[in-house]
C-alpha cells in the first residue's frame, strides 16, 4: 500500500473510531470523511461498507489492547493485572456504541490469543506478588474480563458504576 494510502486508512480509523464514539449509530461515514480530511469515496476505497469500517476499528483497538498487556506483563508488576483490568473495562465502555453495531463475530484470534498469553502472565506476577488469591485461574480472569466489558455496553454503565463494580471484582480476586 502507498504511503499515503496509509496515512489516508489511519486518518480513516481515528476519525471513524472517534464519531462512533459520539454519534453512536447514528454516525455516518460522511462524518468520518469529514473529520478524517478526505473525500467519502477514499473512505469507502479502504471499507466497502460500514461494517467493514467497524470491524477494522475493533481489530486496532483490540491489538492496542493486546500490545499494552503484553508490555504491562513485561514490567512485572504484581498490581498491573488490577491496571490492565481496569482499562479493558474502560475501552469498552468507551467503544460500547462500535461494539453494538457489530452483529457477528470477527474472528480476531491473534489479537485476543496474544492478549490471553499475556494476561496469563499478569495473573502470575499477581499470584507470586501477593496480590491476587492463588486458586484464581486464567478461565476465571477471562470470564470476569468478559462479563465486566460485556456490562460496560449498556447505558446505564456509568463512571461510579464502572469503578464500583470493579472495586467489588478486585475485592473477590484479593486475598482475604
Amino acid at each position: 500500500m502507498r504511503a499515503d494510502a496509509q496515512r489516508n486508512r489511519a486518518k480513516i480509523l481515528a476519525a471513524a473510531e472517534e464519531v462512533f464514539a459520539a454519534q453512536g449509530a447514528s454516525a455516518s461515514t460522511e462524518e468520518v470523511a469529514r473529520r478524517a480530511g478526505v473525500a467519502i469515496g477514499t473512505v469507502f476505497r479502504h471499507f466497502p461498507t460500514k461494517y467493514d469500517l467497524l470491524a477494522a476499528i475493533m481489530k486496532e483497538v483490540a491489538a492496542r489492547l493486546a500490545a499494552e498487556v503484553e508490555e504491562l506483563a513485561q514490567q512485572e508488576d504484581p498490581a498491573a493485572l488490577f491496571a490492565f483490568f481496569s482499562r479493558l473495562v474502560e475501552q469498552a465502555s468507551a467503544h460500547k456504541t462500535v461494539v453494538a453495531l457489530l452483529e457477528v463475530d470477527l474472528q480476531m484470534g491473534p489479537p485476543l490469543q496474544q492478549m490471553r498469553s499475556a494476561i496469563a502472565e499478569l495473573l502470575a506476577c499477581a499470584q507470586q506478588g501477593g496480590v491476587i488469591r492463588p486458586d484464581v485461574q486464567l478461565d476465571e480472569v477471562m470470564a470476569l474480563l468478559t462479563a465486566t466489558s460485556h456490562a460496560a455496553l449498556h447505558s446505564g454503565w456509568s463512571q461510579d458504576l464502572r469503578e464500583r463494580t470493579l472495586a467489588i471484582v478486585f475485592a473477590g480476586l484479593r486475598p482475604s
